[in-house]
């Protein structure tokens, strides 16, 4: 079992049951997401989304860490980010049987997307049917105009660094 939380810092935090910090994690993406509104994971807990106050979505891999907390090569990768609203993202969950994740905004849309690749499918309240079979369409909802970005596997986690050497004042330079 484990506890994850959200934090204004764009800060996830995983916790055990017994209360103690597992692991912090701070998105790499190239957009910064802003102070983080809502999370959830599928089903069987392997991947984790989280949803922010600018409106995107990231979505991370914690299979391997799950699996052995203690090995530190089993780290948690950031797999995909993408803006899913103009405005603060206020609730999310993923339906494993279609592949889909609901993304709902204070803006009073609910849209659903492609969960692997961030593909956009649709608003509930459309005129037209949901096509979810096809993701080879790359389309956006016309308040948002970035495509997801896939976050490159060798790409590092941004992590809180102990200064060793702070700056100082070189006057002789």
């Amino acid at each position: 079992p484990l506890l994850a939380s959200a934090h204004e810092s764009s800060c996830i935090r995983l916790w055990s049951i017994q209360g103690n910090l597992m692991k912090e994690l701070l998105p790499f993406s190239e957009h910064p997401s802003g102070p983080l509104t809502a999370l959830c994971t599928d089903i069987f807990t392997k991947s984790l989304l989280t949803g922010s106050k600018k409106g995107h979505i990231i979505r991370w891999n914690i299979a391997s860490f799950l699996e052995d907390s203690q090995n530190k090569k089993n780290e948690i990768k950031e797999e995909l980010c993408w803006r899913a609203h103009a405005t603060k993202v206020v609730d999310l969950f993923i339906e494993e049987e279609k592949n889909v994740v609901v993304t709902a905004s204070i803006d009073g849309s609910v849209r659903l997307w492609h969960a692997m690749t961030g593909y956009y499918f649709g608003y509930f309240g459309q005129a037209r049917k949901f096509e979810l079979s096809d993701t080879s369409r790359l389309i956006l909802p016309s308040d948002v105009n970035n495509f997801p970005a896939i976050i490159k596997e060798e790409s590092k986690h941004m992590e809180k660094k102990k200064v060793k050497y702070p700056l100082m004042l070189d006057t002789d330079k």
